[in-house]
């Protein structure tokens, strides 16, 4: 019984990704090269071959990238590939008929390529001149369609030499938006892919990429896209040998990526980013003579060709083999690994003058930006840290972070081997063991040290920004300080105490035990209270004992801590808006009872517990008018102003902008200094 292939069915279950959308083109050139081969053997150089962009006339979108003085791309609806080859013999024109054909079986031809072109067209005509074996010229033209499959239209006759020349027309939509539009680009992309054929002896013929404007030879850009060959190497994999084709290309935007091509029938299946596959493999090298280059290897072998897919867009090759193979099967990951230790050694030099780069790299960032990374530094070199020296400063806080966190992980899973041994009889090298987790341990502790001192630095750096004014004279609004003080209505029991900046007041009140920010005082459950007032921010504190935080705790009474934030340059302090008496107002209604423990127990009335009210202003007319008033005295800098309130049992500390930041950073100024960071 004969079975019969249905060219619809088999176009429709071949596969070609958008991402591959001139891959069927990259099939044409290669079935013209093959020709041009097959007429002039081992001088292909007598070859010619053209690929010609056909574009619509009609103006419609242009894909293409813009840019300044880019004049618009019309859309490519199609392309023509001629040659100077054989021709469409009898012998390919039967093999071109036979659907998986294995004609050209022997140079890794899977009779698939013309279904692409019909997935991705929808018209493909040929025409052809041949030597019929008698001397005689012949001709031969013919359409290719999934309707009728292929069907002879009659001879050509304007042919004077042997050859052919495939129109592919019709580029279906989808295809044609995910293709290259310019005629380099689409260059580029034809010589990557068959750049196997010009590394070769005795190289390729000469290819053209051209439109109506335009023309590239695939010679002269294989000169300006090479900068160097290095020798052709050889690794061997579980018994199987795959060769390398080593090169330097010219350092340029459009290669700035070191990139391994896997190749099978003398094309690029897949293509391979290997930055960071190798330490100090980033994107651009230098040679001896400091002269940039990208290196790319083109992987092949008999191996590859053998298990290449039929549409040549993968191979039917495992990434990895999971678990004890039961056969000496051979992964894409054997395969890599193999190839990134023949890498290595070939990039020996550049490689280590690019770790050295990245080593500066990290060290000046480090030293400017991030300090808390110092004490573990040489710990993260250990772990192979390396990176790109030019490498984005946001990218390098993230990398060492995340190699910071691996560390402190890793930390914690020795330290819990330690201990766990300790109460056994420990094994020879406990106590070395035991030193080298101690010592990770100290080094993570003095980094989360420079961390919280370094976020104090960048706090202070935006508080002095925001009391500055804007172009327009203006001045950030009170909330905005407000929440870099601490976040707006909120309270302790919603926050941790490191989301508040209250340090910046007074050192004390990063230690507070409870807090309210913007909250009415009925809306805390500390105070009991029935007012609907807000201030600003309410700690209340107890010695030894913290309110809303332990059970079963011991009275004394707390303290209060009242803090009123204005406007920077606000200048309308008055009688009935003066902060003075609002923060004494605040203590007042405080002291006078209801107020609970964490344990549900009362804290009796008692005037007796300190008070602290802190006003955050600029000292304007009204402001000092109001400090008078309340009988304060200037501070000795005259940037504020600072009294005792008899009656109230408060201290009162009225504090400019420029007093808050200066004292802050007076206060926190050692620690800049051992840390490098500016303390001015």
């Amino acid at each position: 019984m004969t079975l019969k292939t249905s060219l619809a069915g088999r176009v429709r279950n071949t596969s070609l990704p958008k991402s591959h959308a001139l891959l069927p083109i990259l099939e044409a050139v290669v079935n013209g090269i093959q020709s041009i081969d097959a007429r002039f053997g081992d001088d292909p150089a007598r070859g010619r071959l053209t690929v010609r962009i056909q574009r619509c006339p009609q103006g419609e979108l242009d894909f293409g990238p813009a840019g300044p003085g880019r004049a618009a791309l019309d859309p490519i609806v199609g392309f023509s590939v001629e040659d100077n080859g054989v021709g469409f013999t009898a012998e390919n024109m039967a093999s071109f008929q036979t659907l998986d054909s294995d004609f050209k079986a022997g140079i890794g031809c899977r009779g698939v390529g013309r279904l692409l072109w019909l997935k991705a067209f929808d018209r493909v005509s040929i025409r052809s001149a041949y030597d019929d074996g008698a001397g005689m010229l012949r001709g031969r033209q013919f359409r290719f369609s999934i309707e009728r499959a292929v069907e002879h239209v009659g001879e050509s006759d304007d042919f004077d030499d042997t050859g052919a020349v495939v129109h592919l027309d019709g580029f279906k939509d989808a295809f044609q938006r995910s293709a290259p539009k310019t005629v380099d680009a689409i260059a580029r992309e034809v010589l990557e892919h068959c750049i196997w054929y010009f590394l070769r002896p005795g190289g390729a013929p000469e290819v053209m990429i051209a439109d109506d404007n335009d023309a590239v030879s695939l010679r002269a850009l294989m000169d300006d896209f090479v900068y160097s060959e290095m020798p052709t190497t050889t690794i061997e994999v579980k018994g199987e040998k795959f060769d390398m084709v080593n090169l330097c290309l010219k350092s340029s935007t459009r290669n700035p990526a070191p990139r391994l091509y896997w190749c099978a029938a003398s094309r690029v299946v897949l293509d391979e980013n290997l930055t960071g596959k190798i330490p100090g493999l980033y994107g651009r090298l230098k040679d001896y003579a400091s002269t940039e280059f990208t290196y790319v290897c083109y992987l092949s072998s008999d191996y590859l060709d053998a298990h290449v897919r039929a549409d040549r867009t993968a191979f039917d090759i495992s990434e990895r083999i999971v678990g004890t193979p039961l056969v000496d099967d051979i992964s894409l990951e054997d395969i890599r690994a193999g190839v990134l230790e023949k890498v290595e050694k070939i990039l020996a030099d550049p490689l280590v003058a690019a770790r050295d780069e990245g080593k500066t790299r990290v060290n000046n960032f480090v030293s400017n930006h991030a300090p808390r990374y110092r004490p573990v530094l040489s710990r993260l070199e250990s772990l192979g840290v390396t990176v790109d020296p030019s490498i984005k400063d946001q990218d390098l806080e993230l990398l060492l972070h995340r190699n910071l966190q691996k560390l402190e992980a890793d930390a914690i899973i020795e330290g819990q081997a330690v201990f766990a041994e300790a109460g056994s009889t420990p094994p020879e090298d406990y106590v070395e063991r035991l030193a080298r987790y101690l010592d990770t341990v100290s080094d993570i502790n003095q980094s989360d040290l420079a961390a919280y001192v370094s976020r104090r630095r960048a706090i202070l750096d935006i508080l002095a920004r925001l009391i500055r004014s804007n172009e327009d004279g203006k001045y950030s609004r009170e909330d905005a300080i407000h929440s870099l003080l601490i976040p707006m209505r909120t309270d302790s029991n919603e926050i941790g105490t490191d989301a508040s900046n209250l340090w910046i007041i007074d050192e004390r009140l990063a230690f507070h035990e409870y807090l309210a920010s913007d909250k009415t005082l009925k809306s805390m459950p500390i105070t009991s209270s029935e007012s609907t007032k807000e201030p600003d921010i309410l700690a209340t504190r107890l010695v030894d004992a913290p309110v809303l935080a332990a059970e079963g705790e011991k009275l004394p009474l707390p303290s209060i801590v009242v803090v009123e934030i204005k406007r920077p340059m606000r200048n309308d302090a008055s009688e009935d808006k003066d902060p003075i008496q609002q923060c004494l107002d605040y203590v007042k209604r405080i002291r006078a009872g209801g107020v609970l423990t964490a344990a549900g127990r009362p804290i009796p009335t008692s005037q007796e517990p300190p008070a602290f009210c802190y006003i955050v202003a600029d000292l304007t007319k009204t402001m000092i008018d109001r400090c008078e008033y309340a009988n304060l005295r200037p501070t000795h800098d005259g940037l504020g102003y600072f009294g005792f309130n008899e009656p109230a049992k408060a201290y009162i500390e009225v504090m400019s902008f420029d007093r808050l930041v200066n004292a802050a950073t007076e206060r926190n100024r050692a620690f800049f200094d051992k840390l490098g960071l500016p303390s001015v």
